[in-house]
């Protein structure tokens, strides 16, 4: 494995000829927790989208690479074979299709293997029981009905069955209670204890509580303007955004 999960050079993307992204740097090491801020606009979405292959999204030069391998022109479905989890801040609900069964074959077209039914089986018992999630709820159409929080938490549960490599969670503490915040925390902090690599967008930051953060970035009109430690989210809390939008 290479040290760095996630390598990005001179990223310009964008969507319907308006560019977004502008030279956009950044280096995520394997095992390693990132932040990404930034005010409305900035991008953040934008980046995660195209690092996940988002065909929306165009790139016009630079390069995405993946745990040593170039996927700047591979398609969604094989940058999620490589490993690669990207939640949404408004997850799509599939009527007619079960999470469970949805699970059994992501899992299946990843490995490439049929789905051993006894061990899978347990493995969701074992994920319902960690993340408080009545196991009903895996028998329902994906996301069908579902509350707001219920779909973040179904995200976080899909994270810690397919065990991705790199997952970029956008926004997925938005509009949770205290009690989903601290269920989703829980499943990003085993997710973490497994040796999982994290790329989190986020305005509110109470999703961070319970995490160690290694590195902060602050992204304004499609550039990383500051790269810090833990303490530049403490900083933006704070200050916001006004000194790096400035001038």
């Amino acid at each position: 494995m290479a040290d760095n999960i996630l390598k990005i050079q001179g990223l310009h993307a964008g969507i319907e000829g308006e560019e977004i992204l502008h030279g956009l740097d950044l280096e995520i090491a394997a095992g390693e927790t990132h932040v990404l801020m930034g005010p409305n606009g900035a991008g953040k979405s934008t980046l995660g989208n195209v690092i996940m292959g988002s065909p929306v999204y165009n790139v016009s030069a630079g390069s995405v690479i993946f745990d040593g391998e170039d996927i700047t022109k591979d398609s969604v479905d094989v940058r999620a074979k490589k490993g690669l989890f990207l939640s949404f801040q408004n997850p799509l609900e599939v009527p007619g299709l079960s999470m469970e069964a949805f699970l059994r074959n992501a899992i299946r077209e990843r490995t490439g293997k049929p789905v051993k039914v006894f061990a899978f089986k347990k493995k969701i018992e074992e994920t319902c029981r960690l993340l408080d999630m009545d196991p009903s709820y895996v028998e329902r159409d994906l996301n069908v009905g579902f509350s707001g929080g219920e779909k973040k938490k179904a995200e976080i549960f899909q994270l810690l069955i397919l065990e991705p490599k790199l997952a970029i969670l956008d926004e997925t503490d938005s509009g949770l209670d205290v009690d989903a915040v601290r269920t989703v925390s829980k499943g990003v902090d085993i997710f973490k204890q497994n040796g999982g690599s994290l790329l989190i967008i986020t305005h509110s930051t109470r999703i961070l509580d319970a995490l160690k953060v290694d590195k902060t970035h602050v992204l304004v009109n499609g550039k990383i303007v500051k790269h810090g430690d833990s303490s530049l989210v403490d900083e933006i809390n704070t200050g916001g955004f006004a000194k790096y939008t400035e001038g």
